[in-house]
């Protein structure tokens, strides 16, 4: 049995990488005939990026920005995991931004406490809003997808109106605003990982890491875990088993929004220390292409991050070559495609070949005398 199960985990894991080769791949092939077209090489594009990744404040860059891509992925995950489609990470995370920005700059606290007090914040204003969507969901059966579309809409109108020196911001310019700058008790200080670069790696790389092996052992360890997995594959299956469909909707829809709120606070706290006019937009949705490239695995979901942190920082050089930089937007967009469309296909492979090991074993079992065949 164990020597079956070591071999099923390993045609997965074999069928999952053959899969995200293949669609980096296909999104590289078709992003070669985008830079054909247009009159550019597509090896000296290639290359470009990969010389630029090899400087250390480009690298730097790109843990950066898979920390906060790998967080967003992480949120987007956990609904994912029970057939929940949360999009409204990207409101969730910017509305816990500017909370925990003005709480963060309003006190004045020892450090691991403020610090604390600012994580504790913005956890909580992301689950509070997801939790609009999961009470909608479980009391009138308003689809997840629908609500968070639209809470979206609303966070940002409500961002907007507290975004203003009559309440949340001051001025600090002539012409800009920004919250009240937190404290250096309330930073979280850098870590130097990559020597010779100019810049660090945000401190809160640690709680990212830490959000991922939470993820892995809540999903795999933990009872609610295994109920929330359930659920996802087979709510019916599920119900049977005695498991409360409402109530794993709102837990999973709540630590869903509690893991966005965690999404800015690595720039916030390790770059910016306050709200400003352009505090990054659209995080959340890449968080969704990174947990479809992932496949929803805390391991997965990393190297996804990280990968994506490359085309967006690597890609910088291009514009200093007169090539246009938008040509890696095209390759995210027809990768997260050729994504959905590859793992498909390994899908139904391994149903086919599933199918076919049970029908092989099947016909090699003996049948017992007096038994027709």
């Amino acid at each position: 049995m164990t020597r079956w199960l070591s071999a099923d985990w390993a045609r997965r894991l074999g069928l999952g990488l053959a899969a995200f080769l293949l669609a980096v791949l296909l999104a590289t092939f078709l992003t070669s005939i985008v830079l054909v077209l247009g009159g550019y090489s597509p090896t000296e594009t290639i290359s470009l990026m990969v010389e630029s990744a090899g400087r250390p404040r480009t690298q730097t860059l790109i843990i950066n920005s898979a920390t906060f891509y790998y967080l967003s992925a992480v949120a987007v995950a956990i609904g994912f995991r029970m057939n929940l489609f949360n999009i409204g990470v990207d409101g969730q995370y910017r509305l816990a931004a500017l909370f925990a920005a003005y709480v963060g700059g309003a006190i004045s606290l020892p450090a691991p406490l403020h610090v604390t007090v600012v994580v504790i914040t913005a956890v909580l204003v992301g689950a509070m809003w997801a939790s609009v969507a999961a009470l909608l969901k479980v009391t009138r059966g308003v689809s997840e997808v629908i609500s968070t579309i639209m809470l979206n809409f609303i966070a940002t109108g409500l961002v907007a109106w507290l975004f203003n020196t009559e309440r949340f911001a001051v001025q600090i310019s002539a012409n800009d605003i920004a919250t009240k700058t937190i404290p250096e008790s309330g930073r979280v200080p850098g870590i130097s990982l990559i020597s010779g670069s100019s810049v660090k790696v945000y401190g809160f790389i640690v709680l990212a890491i830490a959000v991922g092996i939470a993820y892995h052992v809540f999903l795999s360890r933990t009872q609610r875990g295994f109920d929330l997995r359930a659920t996802g594959m087979s709510e019916q299956a599920a119900v049977a088993s005695g498991v409360n469909i409402k109530r794993m909707v709102i837990i999973a829809m709540v630590l869903s929004g509690a893991v966005a709120g965690l999404v800015s606070l690595p720039d916030l706290l390790g770059s910016s220390y306050a709200y400003k006019t352009n505090f990054p937009a659209g995080i959340g949705f890449t968080g969704i292409a990174i947990a479809l490239l992932g496949r929803n695995h805390a391991v997965g979901m990393a190297l996804a991050a990280l990968f994506w942190g490359f085309l967006d920082n690597a890609s910088n050089v291009l514009d200093l070559n007169r090539i246009p930089k938008e040509i890696v937007i095209i390759m995210q967009g027809t990768m997260v495609l050729a994504v959905v469309i590859a793992y498909e296909l390994a899908r139904r492979f391994r149903i086919t070949q599933e199918q076919r090991r049970v029908s092989r074993e099947l016909a090699a079992t003996p049948t017992p005398e007096g038994v027709p065949a």
